[in-house]
């Protein structure tokens, strides 16, 4: 588990911007359950792939026409139990952190894995975003 001085401003990122975040099991599951888009960031500590992550799911929900009905987060390696509730709604994916799944009336339609992430600046990362949020969020 990583340290709370490190966890913390990364959350902040997120959480600044409107993003709840899931802590629990329960939490998952009941965010998951709702009706309508609920956008989850997978927050994580690695630098550079968190680095882009985060601020490219920012850019494409400021920019976006339509957005999820909720905007949630949870962080790998911190929040272990939520990380670890959220993962049992992305199989057949591998985890992957950080990493943005995109769920309509609870089902999985859109998710960017690490390797999607990795070596892509934010930018690239919002547009991939955008698309999803104009199939899926109406």
């Amino acid at each position: 588990m990583y340290p709370e001085e490190i966890v913390v401003p990364m959350k902040e990122e997120l959480t600044d911007n409107g993003f709840a975040e899931l802590l629990t099991a329960g939490e998952v599951d009941a965010q998951l359950a709702k009706a309508g888009t609920t956008l989850v960031m997978i927050n994580s500590v690695c630098g550079c792939s968190a680095g882009s992550a985060r601020p490219g799911v920012l850019i494409a929900v400021a920019n976006a026409k339509q957005k999820p009905d909720f905007l949630t987060t949870v962080f790998a390696g911190f929040d272990v139990e939520a990380v670890n509730k959220l993962r049992q709604h992305l199989l057949p994916y591998p985890p992957s952190s950080p990493a943005i799944a995109l769920f309509k009336d609870g089902k999985l339609v859109h998710f960017i894995e690490r390797h999607q992430i990795e070596g892509r600046s934010a930018q690239i990362i919002a547009h991939n975003l955008l698309g999803a949020f104009e199939e899926y969020c109406n």
